[in-house]
């Protein structure tokens, strides 16, 4: 079940958001970042601030049967300048025990579909060029990369912006 972030939920969400960094960045970013700079201490007040202030839409991945959360994302509007009439994933991030379990896959359709909720037939995701997990995940979806590459500020890495619809 998919359902919308509330602050209480900002601890698990930040666990997840380290765990998943640590498991999918794992020789992209430095490990200096991963294991020393990158704490769920530090990221609990980012979550709350986002979901109290409403920077993005937050949802979590609550397993129906048990209520563990596993998987996390922050999903709005477009910020880039020529895509303002397409719908973001921002960021998702699903718990390292359980990828490829098709937690991802259910946050991803529910992302879609939350954009055709809003009249928006574009989305688009940024992902770090050297992330091979993230790219065949939303290539097997089919998004493809239009071109545009920015740098991840916070890691001084290139992002490859991959559009669908």
């Amino acid at each position: 079940m998919i359902r919308e972030a509330s602050v209480s939920d900002a601890s698990v969400i930040a666990g997840i958001e380290v765990s998943g960094c640590r498991y999918a960045y794992k020789g992209i970013v430095p490990d200096q970042y991963l294991f020393d700079d990158l704490s769920v201490e530090n990221r609990i007040p980012v979550y709350e601030r986002w979901i109290t202030e409403k920077r993005f839409e937050l949802y979590v991945y609550e397993d129906p049967k048990t209520g563990e959360i596993r998987g996390m994302m922050g999903i709005g509007m477009c910020e880039d300048d020529d895509k303002k009439d397409a719908f973001e994933l921002h960021f998702i991030y699903v718990d390292p025990r359980y990828m490829r379990m098709g937690t991802g896959l259910e946050m991803l359709r529910f992302f879609e579909e939350k954009g055709k909720e809003k009249g928006l037939s574009k989305t688009v995701i940024w992902v770090l060029e050297d992330n091979t997990i993230g790219k065949n995940f939303y290539g097997k979806n089919n998004y493809r990369p239009d071109g545009k590459e920015k740098i991840f500020k916070r890691w001084n890495k290139r992002e490859i912006r991959y559009v669908k619809g």
